[in-house]
């Protein structure tokens, strides 16, 4: 299998394989992908299938922006400022479903909520117009592995059973979006992403956003799972040494660690620049993941900004 430029002939063709019912993965800004007609239960239900994901975890539902999603949810002022601001971006919004609302029960796992996003990617936008309709999509990855950021992590993790697959690079922010839960009265972050609990706070004219305890009860977003985003061998969090066997996932400088010690070494951001961490945080994840290592080390994160969400990304992995 390979991945395909997305021309116009390709776009047409994805969006044909939709149409019928098929899958197609994709790239976003946040990361790659694995998209279905979200009005159809049986291809909503070949994502759970390709991915091995449990059917209590809902689906993200992208739309091309606030008018399309007004047709799925209970658009509210709340939503409709945090669109104006965020959309098209990397914030998905949790919504009562309209009474109406037409996409599969298997989407949102039989939540009377669903989940919205207007992706930024071109590729994204344009097969959404090409489609014509909205289109449930987690990540184009076996579930619980790190999140794909470039087609061919795609490839790597479905192997033989990738579907056709649109080929734009790698994803700019290189984490899942921001997932904030405006059903339950007060406005509450589920999934930390680029788009901070500081920056819906200032659009929403409020003091704070608080994180949502996702602890109990059925999830009401996707990224809940304790443990999640993991490779295939143990990551170790707030390292000040590299133990003998262990590659290094650094960030910043390693002039105090023992970092020729290590198996191998990747750099988030030599610079220190968190958005650029969070940018190859996956990518680099995989590229340690080796059976011949002990395990990954990893440097501290600083907890501000992006950084929070990286750090609940390596909290889960290391779980």
């Amino acid at each position: 299998m390979t991945a395909h430029t997305p021309t116009p002939q390709a776009l047409a063709q994805a969006a044909g394989v939709l149409r019928a019912g098929g899958l197609v993965a994709f790239p976003t800004e946040t990361v790659y992908g694995l998209g279905a007609d979200a009005r159809s239960a049986s291809a909503v239900e070949g994502v759970f299938a390709l991915k091995g994901r449990p059917a209590a975890n809902p689906l993200i539902i992208h739309v091309l922006g606030a008018v399309e999603a007004r047709a799925l949810v209970d658009w509210t002022p709340e939503a409709a400022a945090l669109a104006r601001r965020f959309w098209s971006g990397a914030l998905t919004l949790v919504l009562p479903k309209a009474p109406d609302c037409p996409v599969a029960r298997a989407a949102c796992a039989g939540l009377p909520t669903l989940a919205v996003r207007a992706p930024a990617h071109p590729v994204a936008r344009a097969l959404l117009r090409a489609f014509g309709g909205p289109i449930a999509a987690p990540s184009a990855n076996r579930s619980g592995a790190p999140s794909p950021t470039t087609a061919q992590h795609v490839l790597d993790d479905l192997g033989p059973d990738a579907p056709l697959t649109l080929a734009a690079g790698r994803s700019t922010i290189g984490l899942e979006s921001t997932v904030l839960d405006l059903s339950q009265g007060q406005p509450a972050i589920l999934r930390a992403g680029a788009v901070t609990a500081q920056h819906i706070a200032e659009c929403l004219g409020a003091e704070a956003i608080p994180m949502a305890d996702t602890r109990a009860g059925a999830p009401r977003s996707p990224g809940l799972a304790h443990r999640h985003y993991t490779p295939r061998i143990p990551v170790r969090l707030r390292a000040y040494e590299v133990r003998p066997g262990e590659a290094l996932l650094a960030f910043g400088s390693t002039r105090f660690m023992n970092a020729g010690a290590a198996a191998a070494v990747a750099n988030l951001s030599e610079a220190g620049d968190l958005d650029e961490a969070a940018a190859n945080l996956f990518a680099h994840m995989r590229a340690l993941d080796r059976p011949a290592h002990a395990g990954i080390a990893v440097m501290d994160i600083p907890q501000v900004g992006i950084g929070v969400a990286i750090n609940d990304r390596l909290a889960r992995a290391a779980e």
